[in-house]
């Protein structure tokens, strides 16, 4: 789920007590600390980190299957109370990998396999144990495959299975796929080469792409209680801190044209994305750049910046289904709320059964609404809400991960297709799991140089 827009936030209390006591947290540090430098010695590379994740289940919405790989050790994975339970990254290529790093939480598991598959379905295991100690197990493996899982048959405790890490590495960085990197058409992002250095965690420059609809001093950006134009000061020394919001304004600190990005930053990575959750009201996106070059945008495609914000707007209502045109109109011309939120979808409303059949069919039964924001008997069944919300939950499960598949069909979420279509790399949060299957403008990266946001109309 997206780091903050979601019915239980990352300041969800945990349903049970915390197992690891201090010592062992700052055991596991250490050791992942040591794992690291015996990694950099043999030259391998992490292939794992930011990638695609899925998993069998989630434990609530504070311990998603991204934290996994979010290159955070103080972030964690974990599943639900039972047998089997797996969690799976998409390396975005096939690879030859040598090493796995498992970095578990006291909640380990004693039974588990390492599997690689070249599809996502069919799986080979490169590793497999029954005596399993926890702790953080740096693991010699040899398989190839775009797919890395570990996958658990027997827990060590009557919880479920929990991992701060799940790190995968590679022979070496020539075979190593790559993120779809930043292409800058014209001038869109700038010159970089000016962005002075973080003397916090990394550097964030707001960009006016707003197409002369305003000028820089009615561009506004809000952080942490302060509250700047572009005008005088586009920057942003950003410091390490947890479930964030950065929010930005036309016209004025106080104009209904108002939107945000999400983050959490840690002491060296970075971990964010853009949203259309909730709803859109003004076009935003965003590039990380790393120190190891890492250079990845989401959010809005240069296409929709550069339209007239009426646009953008009657092209919504072109190319949604009737029931949807709404969204675009009733709040308009200042937000498209996403349908959960709008009335015509929620109880009494006249879309309220929207959902409700095609559910059914599946053995679901939740309100339209919630299926929207994935809520209620939801919020812990993330591959159900995200094949709701895409009409796929009739197929194979094994077909839930393949977006060729997406919105094909009515009943789904055609507010979530349109803010897809009009994204870099089709890539947004449309709807709360939007993530399931790696199809959210969720990025991570450590090591983080700078982050440019463009702000448009």
């Amino acid at each position: 789920m997206p780091l903050m827009s979601r019915r239980v936030n990352l300041m969800i209390h945990r349903r049970r007590p915390v197992l690891v006591t201090v010592a062992v947290l700052i055991a596991l540090l250490v050791g992942y600390a040591a794992v690291a430098v015996k990694q950099a010695s043999a030259a391998s590379a992490l292939l794992s980190q930011g990638k695609p994740v899925t998993a069998s289940s989630v434990e609530n919405a504070g311990t998603p299957a991204s934290a996994a790989v979010d290159g955070n050790p103080g972030t964690r994975w974990s599943s639900q109370f039972s047998d089997p339970q797996w969690v799976q990254v998409d390396l975005g290529a096939t690879a030859t990998v040598d090493q796995v790093v498992l970095a578990w939480e006291a909640a380990y598991a004693t039974a588990f396999q390492i599997q690689v598959s070249t599809n996502g379905s069919t799986w080979t295991s490169v590793y497999s144990t029954t005596t399993g100690a926890g702790g953080t197990q740096t693991l010699t493996v040899t398989g190839s495959g775009r797919y890395v899982r570990m996958y658990g048959t027997t827990r060590a405790t009557p919880y479920g299975y929990s991992l701060w890490e799940f790190a995968v590495r590679i022979e070496n960085s020539t075979s190593s796929p790559s993120p779809t990197p930043t292409q800058d058409p014209g001038s869109f992002w700038g010159d970089t080469g000016s962005i002075p250095p973080a003397q916090n965690v990394l550097m964030v420059k707001i960009l006016n792409r707003t197409n002369g609809h305003y000028p820089d001093s009615q561009v506004y950006w809000s952080f942490n209680g302060q509250v700047h134009s572009i005008a005088e000061q586009p920057y942003l020394d950003m410091p390490a801190n947890s479930a964030g919001r950065m929010y930005f304004y036309l016209g004025s600190p106080t104009s209904p044209y108002a939107d945000f990005i999400e983050f959490t930053v840690g002491a060296s990575v970075f971990n964010g994305n853009t949203t259309r959750v909730d709803a859109f009201s003004i076009k935003l996106a965003m590039r990380l750049h790393a120190h190891d070059g890492y250079d990845v945008s989401v959010g809005e495609d240069v296409a929709t910046f550069l339209e007239d914000r009426s646009v953008t707007f009657q092209k919504f209502i072109n190319e949604v289904p009737t029931e949807f045109k709404v969204l675009a109109q009733a709040q308009a011309p200042y937000r498209i709320p996403a349908p959960g939120n709008d009335p015509s979808f929620r109880a009494g409303g006249v879309n309220a059964n929207y959902f409700t059949a095609y559910a059914s069919s599946v053995g679901v039964t939740a309100a339209t609404s919630d299926i929207f924001g994935c809520a209620a008997t939801l919020a812990n069944n993330p591959g159900m809400c995200a094949a709701l919300n895409r009409h796929v939950a009739t197929l194979p499960q094994s077909q839930w991960m393949d977006p060729n598949l997406y919105y094909q069909a009515a009943p789904a979420n055609y507010y979530a297709r349109f803010w897809h279509n009009h994204a870099i790399n089709r890539l947004a949060y449309g709807f709360p799991y939007d993530d399931y299957a790696g199809q959210s403008s969720f990025i991570s990266h450590g090591n983080p140089q700078y982050l440019l946001v463009a702000v448009g109309w």
